[in-house]
């Protein structure tokens, strides 16, 4: 098959790609670049907000509202910081330099969360950030960039790449958590700086496996023929490292702070890009509306479902029944994680197991639906409306299957990332492509920072949100009721305003699909 595509109106002709299982070859190279960068960012995932309590707050309980809160404004400014990447991308160094230079600065940060002191961890947090926001973005907007925009490849191609991030996540927590528990650690006393320092080694990875394979790019993702200048990379480096304390002073004010910041940024990036849709015209016009109707759902949706890195995990440690294994299940158990019983940490893999497991059948439903396949809008209320069921069940755990010792049965937690999974899988890789369908030809870098944005509102909301699940004293099988509950009806009202409200949305992308 040639790789040659018909490119979009104004834009140059793609390169003639060799072609790897039906697919462009630099995709599997991103793939894998993607694999190791998720790797380093998960491997941290499970970690931190534990860590926070025992480092910071002796282990207390009462430290996991605050360490809620820090872990959801980190994330959120992990996506904000997006914005800024695809601008620069977009009009000064191009996609590869962008992406090398956030891969040197995020390794950086990874290695400085492993000194324990408060203040250099919230620095290094605030230098992973600067790093993320130029790395991101723009690797998920060069797979967008090997297809042309007509090309039926494409969704199947970031459906590929997301298998990367997955496959990176899945990994990531078994082998960090192993390496904290049983070589370097115990289960009382994980040696969190091994966790952080493994995940600066494979964001190392991610960079020399970027570096030596951007050549099968081709020139995809250059700088702009008036940007080409080297010394550039050196005023945008410089750049990073001013911002990286003001992204430390957004994380030390607080979420709720925080959180009118992003609004603020969020509204003047739907300014922006609306501007340019009108400048385009009015079919360009009418599909950047659609596309910020879907960010704004977008939001909800993870506010709920990053609840994964923070209140889940204190319910897991706490609530959940984990020991479930028993004989020579739980020496086997206690060869591969130090512990007994399951690990915390281990909960982190298993959406990417279900990822993994579920993507292919989802993709095949969705092809052999044909004509009934369910438009853009709705495939994004079907995954609010599944993330609403997952607490659904957690609702009915709380309420119904509590142990006289105060625990749900592990079945229940281990049902609710996978349930979360399929909501995801129904919004989340459709997402990306939508933006590279439906985003201002000249700011498609940008409207790929806005979806990243919109992810990091829900994430800080996340961080509120779980810091009132554990409330002042920890986290209480009370507590953690009325806060799913809230969290179910939410859900499954936006999702089922969203299904209805669609054909009008529809209409709106003018037949992308």
């Amino acid at each position: 098959m040639s790789g040659t595509a018909t490119p979009a109106t104004g834009t140059a002709a793609l390169p003639a790609f060799e072609q790897r299982l039906g697919h462009p070859k630099p995709l599997w190279m991103l793939f894998m670049t993607e694999f190791w960068e998720r790797f380093a960012f998960y491997g941290i995932r499970w970690a931190l907000v534990l860590y926070i309590v025992a480092q910071f707050y002796g282990g207390d309980a009462s430290g996991e509202a605050e360490a809620n809160r820090v872990y959801g404004a980190y994330l959120a400014l992990v996506y904000a910081a997006a914005i800024f990447g695809g601008y620069v991308a977009d009009r000064i160094l191009g996609y590869q330099r962008s992406i090398l230079l956030g891969a040197v600065i995020m390794g950086a940060g990874l290695f400085m969360i492993a000194l324990p002191n408060m203040h250099l961890f919230k620095l290094g947090l605030a230098t992973i950030v600067v790093g993320n926001g130029l790395f991101k973005p723009n690797i998920s907007t060069m797979v967008g960039k090997l297809y042309s925009v007509g090309d039926e490849r494409r969704d199947s191609g970031f459906t590929i790449f997301y298998m990367g991030i997955n496959l990176g996540a899945m990994l990531a927590p078994l082998l960090t958590q192993y390496l904290a528990q049983k070589i370097f650690g115990d289960e009382s006393m994980p040696a969190y700086k091994v966790v952080f320092m493994s995940a600066g080694v494979g964001m190392l990875v991610s960079l020399v496996w970027f570096w030596f394979g951007r050549r099968q790019l081709e020139g995809i993702g250059r700088p702009p023929e008036n940007s080409t200048d080297k010394r550039k990379v050196l005023y945008v480096f410089a750049g990073a490292l001013v911002s990286i304390p003001v992204v430390y002073f957004l994380l030390a004010m607080g979420a709720a702070a925080l959180q009118g910041v992003l609004t603020v940024m969020f509204l003047g990036l739907c300014a922006m890009l609306l501007v340019e849709g009108f400048r385009e015209g009015p079919r360009q016009r009418d599909m950047t509306i659609a596309m910020l109707i879907i960010f704004t759902f977008n939001i909800l949706f993870w506010m709920f479902f990053e609840q994964a890195g923070s209140s889940f995990t204190f319910l897991a440690d706490k609530i959940v029944d984990r020991d479930i294994f028993s004989g020579g299940l739980a020496d086997l158990a206690y060869t591969l994680s130090g512990e007994r019983v399951f690990p915390t940490a281990w909960f982190q893999s298993i959406n990417s197991i279900a990822i993994i497991t579920m993507a292919p059948l989802i993709a095949w439903i969705w092809v052999k639906l044909g004509k009934a396949n369910p438009s853009i809008p709705r495939k994004f209320s079907l995954g609010l409306i599944f993330n609403g069921l997952a607490f659904l069940l957690l609702m009915f755990a709380l309420s119904k299957l509590v142990t006289a010792a105060g625990l749900i049965p592990f079945w229940t937690l281990f049902a609710v990332y996978w349930i979360q999974s399929i909501g995801e899988l129904c919004l989340s890789p459709i997402g990306l492509s939508m933006v590279t369908k439906l985003a201002p030809m000249r700011l498609v870098g940008f409207g790929m920072g806005g979806w990243f944005l919109s992810t990091g509102i829900g994430n800080n909301l996340s961080g509120i949100f779980a810091g009132h699940v554990s409330g002042e004293g920890g986290m209480t099988t009370a507590s953690a009721l009325s806060g799913y509950t809230f969290g179910f009806w939410a859900l499954v009202g936006a999702g089922v305003l969203l299904f209805l409200v669609a054909p009008l949305v529809q209409k709106l992308m003018h037949g992308v699909k």
